[in-house]
């Protein structure tokens, strides 16, 4: 019995090393990488010279125009139109002999050429605002000698174009970067009513005495946000509106504004004005409607015409108000008669080192006074 089962053990374990070593080990097949077929090489061109970031020019809709550019906007209603803003351009189209309105700002524009104004004499309004304009061929103008309207402010503009037409009337060139007046720059313009230098870097030394002589009919002229420490010479006396705000004027000269006929409107707001450097009745200008003086240096209220309507002097230093002083009229006489009292209905005195009642010869003085801010 014994011999039975050891018998069948050891014939156990023979088939059972049998199976092992019978086993064929299977060899593992190479793995291959797929062959790689190389692209044909595209040859590559320059690359594009205007910035990346621009965005494509903005193709306008089909015109019912033939000479429409593709670029643009021709109203049906406004054939004399060419509406061109907003259309990402980085150069300005051919302009139709028809038109007379021309709007090109807000695009990419740096710089003006004679060519597409060689047919636009009839051009009379040209708006090329908000651009990166930084030259303008001096054939322009020749192109175009009846315009009347010209606007250029947010350029990149370092003097002011020389060989303007004659006949403009408004001349937007605010927001550049003008340090230049070029002499005989408004030569002949006389009918020039409006020009404004806001935001440059005009000094002193580039406003000569005859910068301004021939713009006779000149209204407004604003050169505020420049780099004045004096007045401007040679100011039209005919001007009705001077804005001087955002400079570095720390005086005017006591004669400065007379032989002004018709001003009006005067700002010098944040300049360095203190006491010293304003003459006692400089601004004694019976045409003066409108006087503001903020943000400055002032210790005293000025002396004014009893014209002026108008008065601004937040922000100053002024520590006490003297209404018997700075009244235009005695206050001994009949200030019953509004028709000959004092003007001024606003007056602004709020930022400085006073503090509440308004005195009463103030009050007194002034009764047409609607609002005073302290």
């Amino acid at each position: 019995m014994k011999a039975g089962v050891g018998l069948c053990s050891v014939l156990a374990l023979f088939l059972l090393m049998g199976a092992v070593f019978t086993q064929r080990v299977r060899p593992r097949k190479p793995t291959k990488r797929p062959a790689t077929t190389r692209k044909p090489s595209v040859p590559r061109g320059p690359e594009p010279q205007e910035p990346t970031d621009f965005p494509p020019p903005i193709l306008g809709p089909p015109s019912m125009f033939p000479d429409c550019p593709r670029e643009c906007f021709c109203p049906p209603s406004y054939p004399n139109a060419l509406n061109c803003e907003n259309r990402n351009l980085r150069v300005i189209p051919v302009i139709p002999s028809r038109i007379h309105y021309l709007y090109l700002q807000n695009n990419y524009i740096s710089e003006v050429t004679a060519e597409p104004f060689i047919n636009a004499t009839e051009l009379r309004w040209v708006n090329l605002g908000n651009n990166r304009i930084q030259r303008i061929n001096k054939k322009v103008f020749e192109k175009i000698p009846g315009l009347l309207y010209l606007y250029m402010q947010r350029n990149q503009l370092k003097e002011v174009p020389s060989d303007l037409p004659a006949g403009l009337e408004h001349l937007r060139l605010s927001r550049n970067r003008i340090s230049k007046i070029p002499p005989g720059a408004f030569n002949k313009m006389d009918h020039l009513t409006m020009l404004d230098l806001y935001h440059n870097e005009l000094s002193d030394s580039d406003l000569g005495k005859n910068t301004f002589r021939d713009l006779k009919n000149l209204v407004q002229l604003n050169l505020a946000h420049n780099a004045l420490k004096k007045m401007p010479a040679g100011v039209p006396t005919g001007l009705i509106q001077l804005f001087l705000d955002w400079n570095r004027i720390d005086d005017i000269p006591k004669q400065y504004f007379q032989g002004f006929t018709h001003l009006a409107f005067v700002r010098l707001n944040y300049n360095q004005l203190s006491d010293k450097g304003v003459p006692k009745a400089v601004f004694n200008v019976s045409t003066l409607l409108d006087l503001q003086l903020a943000h400055n240096q002032l210790a005293s209220v000025p002396l004014f015409n009893g014209h002026l309507e108008h008065l601004h002097l937040n922000h100053n230093s002024i520590e006490s108000i003297n209404g018997t002083q700075i009244c235009p009229y005695s206050l001994q006489g009949d200030l019953g008669d509004f028709s000959v009292g004092p003007k001024l209905r606003y007056l602004r005195l709020d930022g400085n080192h006073l503090s509440p009642p308004i005195p009463l010869d103030v009050i007194m003085c002034f009764r047409h006074l609607h609002s005073i801010v302290i």
